[in-house]
């Protein structure tokens, strides 16, 4: 049973929880299954979309594609936040305090975005986006 969403609770929803929740196969299908099926506020970015758009091309094909951003574009509540010069600049920032990492543009976007909304955790299964303190989902479950 899914837990219930606190009020004002809200999460950052990273590339790899989109796809463990789509693919039946991924090793956090079913945590991710049932943190969507009730979800409190989330939150992603244009290039976590581009991201996975791009993953399900590449692993899958076109209508595997497709079929992932539909499924996104009706999840509620989920917000997804435009990546422009400034958010792009912040994570050039991000890229460059953690130059010892392998962090993608998406993934140093999503620490920004997570940093300056305050946003208490992070639905990945990523490492690198617990970086800045921020609770990864799948190690609270």
């Amino acid at each position: 049973m899914a837990r219930k969403t606190e009020a004002g609770r809200a999460a950052y929803v990273d590339t790899s929880a989109f796809i463990a929740l789509a693919d039946r196969s991924d090793t956090y299908h079913v945590l991710f299954r049932r943190l969507f099926s009730e979800p409190p506020r989330l939150m992603t970015t244009s290039l976590v979309m581009a991201e996975g758009h791009g993953w399900f091309l590449k692993r899958y094909d076109r209508t595997r594609a497709l079929q992932f951003l539909a499924m996104v574009d009706v999840m509620t509540p989920l917000t997804v936040e435009a990546v422009g010069p400034k958010e792009l600049a912040a994570a050039g920032d991000v890229l460059r305090r953690y130059a010892d990492q392998d962090l993608t543009l998406a993934d140093a976007a999503g620490l920004h975005l997570m940093h300056a909304r305050r946003i208490p955790e992070c639905w990945s299964t990523d490492r690198h986006l617990g970086l800045t303190g921020v609770p990864l989902v799948i190690h609270q479950h």
